[in-house]
């Protein structure tokens, strides 16, 4: 299985420090760059990110790591992600997400009705609309007629979820692609992927085994109290040092345990400030991209 290795901007990375880090990624030919959906910091919202870092590259890939489905219109989605990868071939990376990170930032995305269901079918409209050029739809939440988003890519494209609990690991089973998770040990990590795999095999479906991913802050000095608060509120028993390495060894030494479990796609970021973005990636080039395989 391939291993590769990404990379996310810190946790609000204002907008305007967004063309650097493209630049410097694709230099150092990373694999790829993911954004995340926070509406109410300064960083750059992740569907204009991903058009602006794809049009500025010709090798870099570029994901959502995750963007919002439910609130979003499928229709729109589907145009956007179809536009993108007609334009970037092979290198735009969707990835979705259930809720916000941040409660405050639900009204901005309104669901007519229970967000789960609002989540299931919006995905299977999108994957629809991404791969039938005339769709018919009525649902419970959604109602198409001869809907088209235009030329289609030539390969529908993957489509990955994050979450990690019971109904959202069986989602990912019944309908995803892929699975990008945060905040899981490698044991915790093991047992998502298994049992997305087994809820897959329900479904009579299979995941691509190297489909498994991670989401990993890195930690330069002591654990940023927000991101410890973030770990302790999900896992109030855990110890945030076994989910967030601090310093490049610790970081080498967990990719491997996450390999070893059967993750294989990882996403690094800088857990909090850094005092140079150009160090940060420089240092990841030479620490972790040799990892890759």
């Amino acid at each position: 299985m391939k291993v590769r290795i990404g990379i996310a901007p810190p946790s609000g990375m204002p907008a305007d420090r967004l063309p650097g880090l493209v630049d410097r990624a694709e230099a150092l030919d990373l694999d790829s760059l993911w954004l995340s959906e926070v509406v109410s910091e300064g960083s750059v919202e992740p569907f204009v990110g991903m058009a602006y870092a794809l049009a500025r590259t010709r090798r870099l890939k570029v994901g959502t790591g995750v963007a919002i489905l439910p609130g979003r219109h499928p229709v729109l989605v589907a145009k956007q992600l179809a536009s993108l990868a007609l334009l970037a071939p092979k290198r735009v990376l969707p990835v979705f997400g259930l809720l916000p990170a941040r409660p405050g930032e639900r009204q901005a995305f309104p669901v007519p009705g229970p967000r789960g269901a609002v989540f299931d079918e919006s995905l299977h409209l999108l994957r629809l609309l991404l791969s039938q050029e005339k769709v018919t739809f009525e649902g419970e939440f959604h109602r198409v007629e001869d809907a088209s988003v235009g030329p289609l890519p030539a390969r529908p494209l993957d489509i990955w979820l994050g979450g990690s609990g019971p109904v959202a690991l069986r989602r990912v089973g019944r309908l995803a692609d892929g699975w990008l998770a945060s905040f899981r040990t490698p044991e915790q990590a093991r047992t998502g992927r298994e049992t997305i795999q087994a809820h897959a095999e329900e479904a009579g479906r299979e995941i691509e085994p190297d489909h498994f991913g991670i989401s990993l802050a890195v930690a330069f000095g002591e654990i940023p109290d927000q991101v410890a608060a973030a770990i302790l509120r999900r896992h109030p028993d855990a110890d945030p040092a076994d989910l967030v390495p601090v310093g490049w060894t610790a970081a080498r030494d967990l990719i491997g345990r996450y390999v070893e479990a059967g993750v294989t796609k990882l996403v690094l970021r800088p857990a909090g400030p850094v005092v140079s973005l150009d160090r940060f990636l420089e240092e990841f080039a030479a620490e972790i991209k040799p990892l890759q395989s």
